[in-house]
């Protein structure tokens, strides 16, 4: 007996596709959780890229700096982070005039004010005939009395060796470290000898104050430290708005519309 055909199956309809729930956004601000945890790192340190990395997005660099942008051309993001700026500023009674001049002193200052390299006379510069001079009459008896005893304890070895030669006080005394080059002095050909100067910090005024930056012990001796004048000055270019055409070549140029074609879900997150 043949079998009857077996019914046609009913078509099952496709699952209908859960939309994605909506960000909650905060109540005052309009912004979603990671916007305005964002906008709270970036006031930290006004470093985008490093806010935006703080709040959870993911992307290379490239990617991260134009989003940063972007978020921050965000007319809510904008209003919140000047909102927050001005009550700091108010809160802690410093103003962006007051930082603004702190940063342009520290860029500004002279680092000889703090730490010099010079050149110094030899002890040849300025003796007698150009002979080796001394400070004093008795710093030239302490170098005899050291050679003599050098030479004492070399005679009473059974192989002496070559005696070192007595020091000589033709040069005279009167020795200051400190003074230029003699550019005569046939030693040195008044190049003199190089010497690193620091000041004493006690007495530092002005903006060498600033630029002082504290000081580190080293094995050879000390470290002078200071702050970095070229981060001061492009902080100052910063908030002049020196860098806005740069900035806005950036983010309009094909090369960066393209990042953002290739990474749009990394944007997704941003609710």
């Amino acid at each position: 007996m043949a079998k009857k055909p077996a019914p046609p199956k009913k078509a099952v309809k496709p699952a209908a596709r859960k939309r994605a729930a909506t960000p909650a956004r905060d109540p005052v601000t309009g912004l979603t959780h990671k916007r305005k945890l964002f906008a709270d790192e970036y006031l930290v340190d006004l470093n985008g890229l490093r806010a935006y990395r703080a709040a959870g997005f993911k992307g290379s660099d490239n990617v991260c700096a134009v989003e940063a942008h972007k978020l921050l051309s965000d007319p809510k993001v904008a209003a919140y982070v000047e909102a927050r700026m001005s009550e700091r500023s108010q809160r802690t009674e410093i103003t962006q005039d007051m930082v603004l001049e702190r940063w342009w002193q520290i860029a500004t200052a002279d680092p000889n004010d703090v730490i010099q390299f010079r050149r110094i006379c030899c002890r040849y510069c300025y003796g007698k005939n150009f002979e080796y001079q001394w400070i004093d009459e008795a710093e030239f008896t302490q170098a005899l009395m050291i050679a003599r005893m050098a030479n004492e304890a070399e005679k009473s070895k059974k192989k002496p060796g070559a005696l070192q030669p007595m020091p000589s006080d033709a040069g005279g005394f009167g020795f200051v470290r400190s003074d230029p080059p003699h550019p005569k002095c046939p030693k040195c050909r008044g190049e003199g000898q190089a010497d690193v100067f620091a000041h004493d910090t006690r007495h530092l005024k002005g903006n060498a104050r600033l630029l002082y930056a504290g000081v580190k012990v080293t094995q050879s001796g000390f470290e002078m430290k200071v702050h970095d004048q070229m981060a001061a000055l492009d902080k100052v270019a910063r908030h002049l708005g020196m860098y806005k055409d740069k900035l806005e070549h950036d983010v309009t140029d094909e090369l960066v519309e393209a990042l953002q074609a290739g990474n749009r879900r990394v944007a997704d997150g941003a609710g």
